[in-house]
């Protein structure tokens, strides 16, 4: 909540209308969700003539009193109304809090043409036991009788309610706010006077600090001695309860004070009782202290700590230490303004449920000028209030970044950005509303953003926005846009993307969504070209702690979920990004199959899934990428020690590997699972020809099966690559079709057998052209791998 009364302070709003001024800051995007007024019409300072007690009842009094224009009578309750004393009168039609409208009645059988009143009553303080105990409110004697209490109280006050967006929070305090208040009226603001009369004795000859952390980037402090604790001036009272603050004592009340001025959290030591030393540092685990609310409160390494150099006397930017409060026999004071890491200090303020009006303050960010100029502020007020006495000098760790925010952006990119017309007057005025400082090259604005504004990032955007906000968003005239019509497309990888996803759909697989993060046990999974991991912080839950790096633990999770629940022929794929701590994006393509690819409910005549037709998917999908020719299968012993060692193949692109698949080893799942993962983005970056047109050959073909009995150690991929060399341009495709291991097979032996398909596009073959070629193969074959033809 914001006073304007306290604003008013730092800018002129003489003779403006409060509630049209509340218009144009929401406007600006400062949004004002309540404009409320201290003032109550039919409210009147009354002066007590005469009491009597009501002749029924032994609590209630009829009193005459003077309301300057007559003298009426009214029945009052209070314990402390008494003749000759000035009060406040609500007159027949006032309306009070809660639409309570004071209307002439009888009481028990007595007229009373009014209500004398307490200030909760009136909605100026807050109802509790020690206010509904003191009774009506006491004017002093020299109150003019007839005139507006609420004038005279100096409470004729109206109160914003903001309703923020998280990026403006500055303005819940009244100078930040001022300088909005100023840039809607096109005027300057006037900072409160930081003037002090400081003695000759220094600080650091009482006092020294040490920062042993790199979470606290200033710590200033300043020492007041001779300081009288006690009650604080009506307009710092009236100030702190209008923004929902409670009155404790003009030392207490004067660190409030301020930091609803500037924005800057300050803390009070009792300096007798801290000693002669202020060390900062982080916690230790299982630390203790008790708080200024009497708790114990156990603390980490997370945690944020002001100590003596030996006990914690503060939790940095959440709450005091009771061991240094300052009560009210304390004399000297020792004063911090500092600040600390937004992210420790909430997430202390969190886990130790002590959310407040500093540790939100802290959460935000805070900028090193007012963090100098509050301290100031703070010796200040103490010296005109609290009779304190100033030591020269200010302790000092300084370990902010001073590097000015400076942002180019041109006309056109403003005007662009606003779909506005501005023209370069326009600009000027915005920013010299704003305060931002700026100079002009041609068609160019630097802009120098001011320190106090941490919400304003060093980008041209930012910078728009705000030229933008004072100018007007309201001055936007609606136009049709005038812009190029283009056909929508997908961008080259999302479309490279959503083509994997189609065809591994085609080939009949359903497409699951899985979490990027995963447990500590899932991470220790399908390793495979793992970096290091990015791990959370604070996880909310501990099998949600790791950002992934393989799709695979969570596909393997998904399948042994459909099949313990009898759903046991299972096709799922997923596409989606993985990362590790270096900051690097790979997106992955994983599929899991188990059960029957076929299932044939008449004749059972099912395909179950095996090696070789979870290696033909991966060759469709890749085909259909268009690199064929360009792949080979590799059985490895690198893979993670989930996939089967002999029933696996690393697949290499161009001499790249870029994935793998196999087998879930038995160790692993006792289910038949077949698992696949590819890196999209090698996959990606591969150069891949146009199709191109090519017709279907006039000329017949023919074909030739053809076994070979070969060692066990011997891959079809082997005899493949031989098969090709030999077979020259007239062997146009070869087909693995049979393994054979069994009777009249050795024991470390094994057949395999090919089709292959010879066919020429300018003629008809003969079979004699097709033998000299079918010959050299076997010869090849057998020289080369130590085959033999089988069945000659």
């Amino acid at each position: 909540m914001i006073s304007m009364n306290w604003v008013k302070d730092y800018v002129d709003t003489k003779d403006i209308d409060l509630k049209v001024l509340a218009d144009k800051i929401t406007k600006t995007g400062i949004n004002i969700e309540k404009v409320e007024s201290r003032n109550i019409d039919n409210l009147v300072i009354g002066h007590v003539l005469e009491v009597t007690a009501h002749p029924d009842s032994d609590h209630l009094n009829v009193c005459s009193v003077d309301v300057g224009s007559e003298i009426t009578q009214i029945v009052c309750g209070a314990t402390n109304v008494r003749k000759d004393l000035k009060v406040i009168v609500a007159l027949p039609g006032a309306i009070l809090p809660g639409n309570f409208e004071i209307k002439k009645s009888k009481i028990r059988g007595v007229e009373s043409n009014g209500m004398i009143c307490a200030l909760f009553e009136l909605g100026l303080e807050e109802k509790t036991e020690e206010t509904y105990n003191k009774g009506i409110h006491e004017l002093d004697n020299d109150a003019p009788v007839g005139e507006n209490p609420i004038k005279y109280l100096g409470l004729d006050d109206t109160i914003y309610t903001l309703d923020l967006n998280p990026n403006r929070f500055d303005c819940n305090n009244h100078i930040p706010f001022a300088y909005e208040v100023a840039a809607v009226l096109n005027t300057k603001v006037t900072l409160p006077s930081i003037d002090t009369k400081p003695v000759k004795d220094n600080i650091k000859d009482y006092f020294e600090i040490k920062v042993d952390t790199e979470n606290c980037t200033m710590y200033n402090a300043k020492m007041v001695t001779n300081v009288k604790v006690g009650p604080s001036p009506e307009f710092i009272k009236r100030r702190l309860e209008s923004a929902g603050m409670r009155s404790i004592n003009n030392v207490v009340d004067i660190s409030n004070y301020v930091m609803l001025e500037y924005g800057q959290p300050l803390h009070f030591f009792d300096k007798d009782t801290l000693g002669d030393k202020i060390l900062v540092r982080m916690a230790h685990d299982n630390e203790k202290v008790i708080t200024l609310d009497n708790k114990e409160r156990v603390l980490n390494s997370d945690d944020i700590v002001i100590t003596d150099g030996d006990k914690i006397v503060c939790i940095a930017g959440v709450m005091g230490g009771l061991n240094t409060e300052v009560e009210e026999d304390t004399k000297n004071i020792l004063i911090e303004s500092a600040i600390f890491n937004p992210y420790n200090v909430r997430y202390t303020s969190i886990k130790l449920d002590l959310r407040s009006e500093a540790s939100l303050r802290y959460e935000k960010g805070l900028n090193y000028e007012y963090c100098n100029l509050a301290i100031e502020r703070a010796c200040h007020l103490l010296e005109k209030y609290a009779g304190g006495t100033i030591l020269e000098g200010t302790l000092t760790h300084d370990k902010t970044i001073k590097k000015e925010k400076v942002v180019e952006v041109t006309l056109d990119e403003i005007n662009l950005m606003l779909g506005m017309t501005l023209n370069s007057s326009d600009v000027t005025s915005s920013l010299d509303s704003l305060g931002f400082t700026y100079k002009i090259d041609k068609d160019k604005f630097i802009v120098t953003i001011p320190n106090r504004r941490v919400d304003v990032e060093e980008n041209k955007a930012d910078i728009i926005e705000e030229v933008g906000r004072i100018y007007g968003y309201d001055n936007i005239k609606a136009t049709l846009p005038l812009v190029r019509t283009k056909k929508g497309v997908y961008a080259p990888k999302t479309k490279f993307r959503k083509d994997i996803s189609k065809r591994l759909r085609a080939l009949g697989f359903n497409e699951i969504r899985t979490y990027t993060l995963i447990s500590e046990e899932e991470n220790s999974m399908f390793r495979y070209n793992f970096k290091d991991e990015i791990k959370l912080l604070r996880p909310m839950n501990i099998d949600k702690s790791i950002v992934r790096q393989s799709l695979l633990s969570s596909m393997l999770k998904m399948i042994e979920y459909n099949i313990s629940r009898k759903n046991n022929d299972v096709m799922l794929y997923e596409i989606a990004n993985t990362y590790d701590n270096s900051y690097e994006e790979d997106t992955k393509i994983s599929f899991g199959i188990t059960g029957n690819y076929i299932s044939n409910s008449w004749n059972k005549n099912n395909i179950q899934i095996d090696y070789y037709l979870v290696k033909g998917l991966v060759e469709n999908i890749l085909d259909y990428l268009g690199l064929t020719n360009r792949y080979t299968f590799k059985l490895s012993d690198n893979l993670p020690k989930e996939i089967h060692p002999k029933v696996n193949s690393e697949i290499i692109i161009d001499n790249e590997a870029v994935g793998y698949f196999g087998k879930i080893h038995p160790s692993t799942s006792k289910n038949n699972i077949y698992v696949c993962e590819i890196s999209l983005n090698k996959l990606y970056g591969k150069k891949v020809r146009a199709i191109k047109f090519k017709e279907l050959n006039k000329y017949p073909t023919i074909s030739k099966d053809l076994a070979f009995i070969v060692n066990e150690n011997i891959t079809s991929e082997d005899i493949t690559k031989v098969i090709k060399k030999a077979g020259g341009r007239l062997l146009t495709n070869i087909n693995v079709f049979d393994l054979y291991k069994g009777d009249n097979i050795a024991k470390d032996k094994k057949s395999l057998a090919f089709n292959l398909t010879f066919e020429d596009y300018n003629k008809t073959l003969t079979e004699e052209e097709v033998n000299v070629v079918f010959n050299k193969i076997i010869n090849e074959v057998e020289t080369k791998l130590k085959a033999e033809l089988r069945d000659k």
